[in-house]
């Protein structure tokens, strides 16, 4: 607290005026820094709503972004078992046709060895025709 010197009439004028005057310039300057703070916290709120406001949209996209990739892993995963499943299907079908085509072989194996037996009986007949008639001959020769 400042002190000021007395006069007759009461305290040094100049004194008290400087005094007064130096209280008024303080103040000014404070209410000067006061309107310029608000102003700087007002720009701060706006600014911090703006990044609440971004955050929000970043969340958004973080979730979207999240549902993408499980559909993206649901599409594959189902892509995957449709693959699968029709690999499935084709080695089923591939086994049923090479299954039946071996049938139709073994059935045509069975019918050439049948053929070839009844080819053996048949020549065997014929050779042994063929054997009589030459022992006919061989008789009708020495006679």
């Amino acid at each position: 607290m400042e002190k000021f010197s007395y006069e007759v009439n009461g305290y040094n004028r100049s004194e008290v005026n400087q005094f007064v005057g130096n209280v008024i310039k303080e103040t000014e300057d404070i209410i000067v820094r006061v309107r310029n703070q608000t102003k700087e916290l007002e720009e701060l709120r706006k600014e911090l709503e703006h990044y609440k406001s971004l955050e929000g949209s970043i969340e958004q996209m973080i979730l979207r972004a999240e549902d993408m990739s499980n559909t993206m892993k649901q599409l594959a995963r189902e892509e995957r078992e449709t693959i699968i499943n029709d690999a499935k299907h084709n080695a089923s079908r591939i086994v049923n046709e090479a299954l039946l085509k071996a049938q139709k072989l073994e059935n045509e194996r069975e019918q050439l060895e049948k053929n070839m037996r009844v080819f053996k009986k048949k020549l065997r007949l014929i050779v042994e025709q063929q054997m009589a008639v030459v022992e006919e001959i061989e008789v009708l020769e020495l006679e």
